[in-house]
């Protein structure tokens, strides 16, 4: 299975299982891991979420060949289910992130609620390179935690950055050893066991509730300009260059 979950001691674990594609995320394992956040929310026996990868990749983003071959149609689609999943689960979610996280591997970020990095993290958020737009609100949040040149230097140039600019970003707690980060994320996740479970997903709801109508709607539109983007001489032209293994060629477009 590309997606293993477990729960274990009040956690639910969700951990990308893909070494051998660098953890490309397929629609079925968008659906997957939509699923295994339904089921914890439902699961009155888990009291926190944690989302891990492998310990050389957190998550290369989309499998460009699978993306193209199953292009999200409309909001019902997995990648969509996937983001309503993680938005909608009232529990807490904790991130534990090991090598790189590109794409909406960083994105998914902003909708954890504790993200813990190793040292040898990598971050980037590649779309305009690859003739996309943000997604996952990432054109509202980014720039909300980080403010606008900072985003505009990640979202428009699509730079990568490393575990220390992360957390400067805002986009993650702290910085943990490469071999000890998921234990430590772990340990944070398992720390809910003994807090008023109630009042951690009402005090959740709180801190995500004076944004949470404009995240949705972000999500919305990108996802609109996401899709039109997919079907885009520039994207086909970026996706071409990806599997020649050369850099595209946007010259002829303006």
């Amino acid at each position: 299975m590309s997606i293993k979950t477990a729960v274990l001691n009040g956690v639910a674990s969700i951990e990308i299982a893909r070494p051998e594609k660098k953890n490309a995320l397929t629609a079925a394992m968008y659906q997957a891991m939509a699923d295994a956040l339904a089921a914890a929310r439902d699961d009155k026996s888990v009291r926190a979420v944690l989302i891990q990868g492998q310990p050389d990749i957190f998550t290369s983003g989309n499998d460009l060949e699978d993306f193209m071959q199953r292009p999200p149609q409309g909001m019902d689609s997995p990648v969509f289910q996937f983001m309503r999943a993680l938005l909608e689960c009232d529990k807490p979610v904790v991130a534990a992130v090991t090598g790189a996280a590109i794409g909406i591997g960083t994105t998914m970020l902003l909708h954890c609620d504790l993200v813990y990095a190793a040292d040898t993290a990598r971050f980037a958020m590649p779309f305009a390179s690859l003739g996309l737009v943000p997604e996952f609100a990432s054109s509202l949040l980014v720039p909300l935690y980080a403010g606008h040149v900072k985003a505009a230097e990640k979202l428009l140039l699509g730079d990568p950055f490393g575990a220390e600019e992360a957390q400067e970003m805002r986009l993650v707690n702290a910085i943990v050893p490469a071999g000890e980060v998921v234990n430590h994320a772990r340990r944070v996740a398992e720390r809910f066991n003994h807090l008023a479970p109630a009042a951690v997903r009402e005090s959740k709801k709180l801190l995500r509730r004076a944004n949470a109508k404009l995240v949705q709607e972000t999500i919305a539109v990108e996802g609109e300009l996401f899709g039109q983007r997919l079907r885009s001489p520039e994207a086909r032209e970026a996706f071409q260059a990806f599997f020649d293994k050369r850099k595209p060629d946007f010259t002829k477009f303006d």
